[in-house]
């Protein structure tokens, strides 16, 4: 019974997010393909395998700092899809297509779950039941919120390139390249800045208060 509860769990909880995050690495690796470039496909990243995307850090590190902080809120990210650039074919209009990919990946795989979720009335079995309406309450909660952090223009998130990419600003290309410092600054404000806030007395949030708001915003809509 505890080895079936354990898989059961694993199925619900982690299947979802490991799923959320390895299709948003590869929609960035067919839509680079697609436009041109295949360096995805010869570093082997057009695949299901998780352990092909996962990074430490992004993948386990940091969402076990932000569930032991009691962020309120737990997400991370896999290793970036190579991409090269120089061999997409209208360089400024498919960058632009490569960085939007994995956000319209997410939410397509939540609103598919969505609708799934309203065919899941009719499984007679409870616990079937049960089990899939979890499974895809998860999946849509996971997609959204990967989304949604995703969005934001901070290096090395998608956002910044969808939002500037296009400029060839050496100071604009400079920032969108600064992927360790965007690193550093995301976890600071995630992480460091709210619990130096609340040692101080102060509950003052803004990057909780924007995944928190914002997914809970359109995972109503998606429901």
């Amino acid at each position: 019974m505890m080895i079936t509860n354990f898989l059961l769990s694993v199925l619900v909880n982690f299947v979802p997010i490991i799923l959320a995050i390895v299709l948003h690495e590869m929609a960035h690796g067919y839509a680079a393909r697609w436009c041109g470039d295949d360096t995805a496909k010869k570093f082997g990243r057009l695949s299901l395998n998780p352990l092909r995307h996962i990074d430490l850090f992004g993948s386990l590190v940091f969402p076990l700092i932000l569930l032991l902080a009691k962020t309120g809120f737990v997400f991370g990210w896999a290793k970036p899809v190579p991409v090269d650039f120089g061999k997409l074919r209208r360089p400024k209009r498919d960058l632009l297509i490569v960085a939007s990919a994995g956000i319209a990946a997410n939410l397509l795989l939540a609103l598919t779950a969505a609708l799934l979720l309203r065919l899941s009335v009719y499984i007679p079995h409870e616990l079937t039941h049960g089990i899939a309406s979890l499974f895809l309450m998860n999946m849509i909660i996971f997609n959204i919120v990967l989304a949604v952090f995703n969005a934001l223009p901070i290096p090395p998130l998608d956002g910044s390139k969808i939002l500037f990419g296009w400029s060839d600003n050496p100071k604009v290309q400079r920032f969108l390249e600064a992927d360790r410092q965007g690193t550093l600054f995301i976890i600071a404000a995630a992480f460091v800045l709210p619990m130096l806030l609340r040692y101080a007395g102060y509950d003052f949030n803004p990057f909780g208060a924007y995944m928190i708001k914002t997914s809970k915003f359109l995972i109503s809509l998606f429901l």
